[in-house]
């Protein structure tokens, strides 16, 4: 199985994705992509209300083990600050950008995003996270990314308007799931433009024939 930097295996769904977000095996923007998908996608936080049932389960089960330096360990547990209140808990679904997970993470609205134009028809605002390219995307109503395929993971959530691609739709609150397995040319909707938070622990290589190369380039 291909290994990423970002979960160390594969994931091919979004409940594996979502297991591994209640388990806290992933690094901090992409349990920001999850717990935005769970904001506007409240029907599956039952799953994650089950699986942290079933992990409580697991860990009661567990046989007991003495603690290491145990006055020390519960020393710095009660001097720590309290953990926040997980959003997919206590907020409502969100309809329209930005969810309040996102909202936290980048300090700003949408209409406040620091674009850069990246090709025609294109814009995205990246930084890097936690080993990790974090970015906003801005994609014209109609446009195609260059077909490509991914040396790492990549995840994309829809925020607002719409992609289709070799695998299907992806409208708002949905995630794309890619990785070296996957080769794919993501095309904006026609009816608006399509906004998007993607995280990914490697480079796009860019696939397909060189005519449809620069005409993807082009736009």
């Amino acid at each position: 199985m291909a290994k990423t930097d970002m979960v160390h295996e594969q994931i091919e769904t979004i409940d594996a994705l979502i297991a591994h977000y209640v388990a806290g095996s992933l690094p901090g923007p992409a349990r920001v992509l999850v717990r935005s998908h769970l904001q506007m996608k409240p029907d599956n936080r039952s799953l994650v209300s089950s699986l942290e049932l079933l992990a409580g389960e697991a860990l009661e089960s567990t046989s007991q083990a003495a603690i290491a330096d145990r006055d020390r360990r519960l020393a710095a547990i009660f001097s720590s600050a309290p953990p926040a209140s997980e959003s997919h808990v206590s907020k409502p679904p969100v309809r329209a950008p930005f969810p309040p997970a996102l909202r936290d993470l980048l300090g700003f609205e949408v209409e406040d995003v620091p674009w850069r134009r990246r090709l025609r028809g294109l814009r995205e605002y990246s930084f890097e996270m936690e080993g990790c390219e974090v970015s906003l995307m801005w994609i014209r109503p109609g446009r195609a990314l260059p077909a490509h395929t991914h040396k790492g993971m990549e995840l994309i959530l829809i925020l607002d308007g719409a992609f289709n691609d070799e695998r299907g739709h992806f409208g708002p609150g949905d995630i794309s799931i890619a990785d070296e397995t996957v080769e794919h040319r993501p095309v904006a909707e026609k009816d608006r433009p399509c906004i998007a938070f993607a995280v990914s622990d490697g480079p796009v290589k860019l696939t397909g024939s060189l005519r449809q190369m620069i005409g993807d380039l082009i736009g």
